[in-house]
């Protein structure tokens, strides 16, 4: 969750950093510092708040070095103070590291050090490294020994970087389930938990596995397992560049992010759709083409906005390719013990692809023997690598942490992903050709869809004062009814909840009175009369609702207080138009209310720690 970025090489470390940081604020923004090696000690600087806080206490003349490490902080132990900000010190000051991660065995290891008359002085874990890293090379073992021993003592995960007044010109850097890229450049070298933090600088990269290490010098680099064995690493090239990453003039990159929907989805369609033979095509299945199409359950595991697609993947597919579909929350699917068989097909949904709880699932799967199969936005990323097939979804970097363009392109992933295994089972290729007809037509209407937007914010300036939203769909708008209410939550800090349409009788209609707005997704499909008769039910208690409806529908004018009209499509691509106004919502909403759409509190983008 937090952000690492190190630099080492001829030039000033701290303009590196400090903008590495600004690039990683999206990943935790409790607290922040830097520490760089100058002349003979390491000088540190750290302060709470934003990377902006950080900059006013620091005066760039007097932080000079060319080899530094920084962190972005999103708090786990220990409150955001400056005390528990990173870099953490040893006990005579010639350790520095930042850490990512949780070290699950830290009161143990703390009470261990103590005895030995280590003084603990904050109250976070990563602290704990830095001591037992000093305890070990106290005892007469060289640095990279102590290093190593040090990790082999540790219990959770980490991403780390290193330095130390003993090996001024190195940086250590390890990883074990949070992830961590090494930059290299000309004579200089970066590492980094996301390459956005060093693509300005170079697009040359490499992973580091879980287990592995890297020793850093300004002549290269070794790679190596915890162990001491040896690895060749392949440096792999960055696809995106520095552009994708900006605002582009918009004032959030929330905002930038819901208006690139209509070329983003059609990324993620980009050579998939075979229209002559209404077929769909992801090479990323070759290797596992036979489990996939062979197996006898499916079940689709994520969190937060990835479970919500995974949801309305559960509906297409068994709408489709009739395979029994279970969704889980990933936080939940390995602690209950799962009933799963080597015909089974485990489909992992991860933006990040780095996400702590997924990752386990996934860990889980295979090892009760399923094939498993990723749908991801970070190439290279750790679920990436360790599925046995998948595929990209290609939205590109996405920087608020409120999930939007993911959003849309995931359910687009599983829409081609249900067409191909359709395809050979029971969908005709003239059904399969007009399925592709409407997927192609799809980037345009969701340009449609975003035209709404000066009727949503006359909607978000009548209803930004209230406390209280209820979000109602049916069918496949259902999970896009959870979805928009998690919107609104995340980035407003309004509590929304989204349900059923038809369960609303069983428990919320108990809330709805004139002070509460019902959002409700009323676009014509099957059940339509079936949610206009509850819009009725809404309106009989004095609810206020604001519908999203098909365009040229005008029969809830009257019944209802605001109508957002959409293209429709068929109902199975209906949520990644029917979103779309809900994202603006939440956002026209957040902003009026004066929040920070792009770093909600408590939130960070990539949930590495369980």
């Amino acid at each position: 969750m937090c952000g690492i970025v190190a630099y080492i090489g001829e030039r000033e470390a701290y303009p590196i950093l400090i903008n590495g940081l600004k690039r990683l604020e999206y990943r935790g923004y409790d607290s922040a510092g830097i520490a760089i090696l100058q002349d003979d000690s390491i000088r540190l600087e750290k302060q709470v708040g934003k990377i902006s806080e950080l900059e006013k206490v620091i005066q760039p003349e007097q932080l000079r070095g060319r080899v530094g490490i920084a962190h972005t902080r999103w708090a786990t132990h220990g409150e955001p103070t400056v005390n528990n900000a990173h870099p953490h010190r040893d006990c005579t000051g010639n350790i520095a590291l930042v850490h990512n991660g949780i070290i699950e065995n830290y009161a143990t290891l703390k009470m261990m050090l103590q005895e030995k008359g280590h003084q603990i002085t904050t109250d976070t874990d990563t602290e704990i490294i830095a001591h037992l890293i000093e305890e070990l090379y106290q005892n007469g073992t060289s640095f990279e020994e102590a290093f190593r021993g040090a990790l082999l003592e540790i219990e959770g995960t980490y991403g780390l970087a290193l330095i130390s007044k003993y090996e001024p010109d190195r940086i250590y850097a390890a990883r074990k389930g949070s992830p961590l890229v090494v930059g290299v450049g000309e004579n200089e070298f970066f590492v980094a938990s996301d390459a956005a933090a060093i693509i300005a600088h170079t697009r040359n990269v490499l992973y580091l596995e879980d287990g592995e290490i890297a020793i850093i010098s300004r002549e290269g680099f070794v790679t190596k397992t915890i162990e001491n064995e040896i690895i060749e690493k392949k440096i792999e090239r960055i696809a995106f560049d520095l552009e994708r990453i900006e605002k582009a003039g918009y004032p959030h990159f929330m905002l930038k992010e819901i208006y690139e929907q209509p070329r983003t989805v059609a990324d993620c369609m980009r050579g998939r759709l075979i229209e002559d033979e209404g077929v769909t095509r992801l090479g990323g299945l070759n290797p596992i083409l036979h489990n996939v199409l062979r197996a006898r359950k499916i079940f689709i595991t994520a969190c937060g906005t990835s479970y919500h697609a995974g949801l309305i993947g559960e509906y297409m597919i068994e709408e489709y390719c009739r395979i029994p579909v279970e969704v889980e929350y990933a936080s939940e699917f390995r602690y209950r013990d799962p009933i799963i068989s080597d015909d089974n097909l485990v489909v992992v949904i991860s933006q990040s692809g780095e996400t702590a709880d997924t990752l386990a699932a996934l860990r889980e799967a295979k090892r009760k023997g399923a094939t498993v199969m990723g749908i991801v936005n970070v190439v290279g990323s750790s679920i990436a690598r360790e599925t046995h097939g998948g595929t990209y979804i290609h939205a590109g970097p996405e920087i608020g942490v409120a999930s939007t363009k993911a959003f849309t392109s995931q359910v687009t992933a599983l829409a081609l992903f249900t067409v191909m295994v359709a395809r050979t089972k029971t969908m005709s290729a003239e059904e399969g050709r007009r399925i592709i007809k409407e997927m192609k037509a799809l980037p345009q209407k969701v340009e449609q869809a975003l035209q709404s937007d000066p009727i949503i914010q006359e909607i978000a300036r009548a209803f930004k004062d209230k406390r209280n939203f209820l979000y109602l769909g049916r069918g496949y708008n259902y999970p896009v009814a959870l979805e928009g209410a998690l919107k609104l939550k995340e980035i407003s800090y309004i509590h929304a909840e989204g349900y059923p349409a038809a369960e609303m009788k069983h428990g919320p209609i108990a809330l709805i009175d004139e002070d509460m707005p019902v959002v409700v997704i009323a676009t014509r499909d099957s059940t339509y009369d079936k949610i206009v008769s509850n819009i009725q039910e809404v309106k009989a208690r004095r609810g206020r609702v604001i519908a999203v409806v098909s365009e040229g529908d005008d029969q809830l004018n009257d019944l209802v207080d605001y109508t957002i009209p959409i293209p429709t499509t068929l109902n199975f691509l209906q949520p990644i138009v029917s979103i779309i106004p809900l994202q603006l919502l939440a956002y026209h909403i957040a902003v009026l209310r004066g929040c920070n759409v792009d770093q909600p509190r408590n939130l960070a983008k990539s949930v590495t720690v369980e």
